[in-house]
């Protein structure tokens, strides 16, 4: 046999396949060069400063060269910096896998995502976005999901807009400018309009429900406090609806960002919307209060529990929660020979530990007296929390069976997960209001 026969020569090693976070940079760097690239939204923050939560970057275009904005979301401000763009791109390999342990990016037509996993290995998913269905663009504008007995339904036509860009406040909030002498959007902010139209379009459905559209007089206006309201948007776009229905709506934003407080109050005051405003606050420190609506969007772990159990002690006919991370359950649970194949992935044990948190808040929320849905808030492509558990006070008391019921699937639950405590039931239980003979029924 010759020695130069190839197919008994030494080897040649293949060059090393390019890890998951590499192939993850590349695509990056792809929707930038085709133009693709819609938002790149990094998570899972554990770098030196602990006050960082996430980190939004966006395209953006400077003295005619593009660059990279990164918006730092801090845990009592929000810091923006621009980077050219081959710096912003150095920044971000840096800061993948060391400061940050999740990435999601989004493109015209994919979504891609980044993990680490405690060992530090990286794992990529990519996935194309569903085209919108014909009669309504999917997402915002598009079906809620299931249950349209609360949430509004009609899956066969778009949605009428209910809120007007007219209104000089959303300029202050920076969603609308002047051009040509009239208001419009802004285009970076075309997908915060839908998801400000998409809230209100529930938020009315359940104020309907609610029966607290009813003509309202000065001395009963509808009660509204949204917590970690942020920039307001949802603040302001509340009272605008109530006050276009003819009610009189009294409705304060609670958020941890003074300098946020301060921009809501200095619009509503500037505008003179009266029954708005804003103040520096905690759910978890808030004393009572009577209230019609509870809102708390993106309320971290278990904050969105005490949130939740503030709404039931203000007796608040409607509660909307979109929860945020689910840290409490997860390493309580205990996989269910049956599941193991499937919980093996910490991907489907996150999703899992949120469905089951979600459910049980759903369960219990429906024993304090409420009709309560699990719904799809806004699209995936805009946000990976995109849950929102609403609830709405029932007229009629749960009947002594049907608590009984709820009360045996709640421990069927944490018997079958090996749970030992939910934020949410412990708050109840320490108040006695899960007794099988007691208030259930009490706000």
């Amino acid at each position: 046999m010759s020695a130069g026969n190839p197919l008994f020569s030494s080897p040649v090693p293949d060059t090393p396949a390019p890890d998951e976070r590499q192939r993850f940079l590349r695509l990056l760097r792809t929707a930038l060069a085709e133009r693709r690239f819609q938002r790149l939204l990094l998570g899972r923050h554990e770098g030196e400063d602990a006050s960082i939560e996430r980190l939004t970057v966006r395209d953006i275009e400077l003295r005619g060269e593009r660059a990279l904005s990164f918006l730092w979301r801090h845990k009592t401000k929000d810091v923006t910096k621009n980077h050219p763009l081959e710096e912003g791109l150095a920044l971000l390999e840096q800061l993948l896998g060391r400061d940050f342990q999740q990435a999601h990016l989004d493109t015209l037509g994919e979504e891609v995502q980044l993990r680490f996993s405690r060992k530090g290995k990286p794992l990529l998913q990519v996935g194309k976005k569903a085209a919108p269905q014909a009669g309504g663009p999917a997402g915002p504008d598009g079906p809620a999901g299931e249950g349209a007995s609360i949430a509004p339904g009609g899956h066969d036509r778009a949605k009428p807009r209910e809120l007007s860009m007219a209104q000089p406040f959303w300029r202050d909030l920076g969603v609308t400018h002047e051009l040509k002498g009239q208001a419009a959007l802004v285009p970076a902010m075309a997908r915060k309009w839908k998801q400000i139209n998409k809230f209100i379009e529930i938020f009315g459905a359940a104020v309907r429900k609610a029966g607290l559209d009813a003509p309202a007089s000065a001395d009963r206006p509808v009660r509204v406090a949204d917590f970690g309201s942020g920039k307001g948007y949802l603040t302001f776009a509340m009272h605008d609806w109530l006050r276009a229905q003819g009610l009189v709506p009294q409705v304060q934003g609670v958020e941890l960002k003074q300098d946020m407080v301060a921009l809501g109050n200095a619009a509503a005051a500037r505008h003179g919307l009266a029954g708005l405003s804003f103040e520096h606050g905690d759910v978890r420190e808030r004393g009572d209060q009577p209230l019609d609506v509870m809102v708390a969007l993106h309320a971290c772990d278990i904050a969105t529990d005490h949130a939740m159990h503030f709404g039931l002690r203000s007796g608040a006919r409607i509660i909307m929660c979109a929860p945020c991370c689910h840290k409490e359950i997860r390493p309580q649970m205990n996989t269910p020979a049956a599941l193991r194949p499937l919980l093996q992935h910490g991907i489907h044990l996150g999703q899992e530990a949120e469905m089951v948190t979600d459910s049980l808040r759903a369960l219990l929320l429906e024993l304090m007296g409420y009709d309560t849905q699990v719904i799809e808030f806004i699209a995936l492509e805009h946000t990976s929390k995109n849950k929102m558990v609403l609830a709405v006070k029932r007229p009629q008391d749960l009947s002594p069976a049907r608590r009984v019921e709820l009360l045996s699937q709640l421990d069927e639950i944490k018997r079958f997960y090996g749970l030992r405590s939910q934020a949410l039931e412990t708050l109840l239980r320490v108040e006695g209001r899960l007794e099988v003979d007691g208030g259930v029924n009490r706000a």
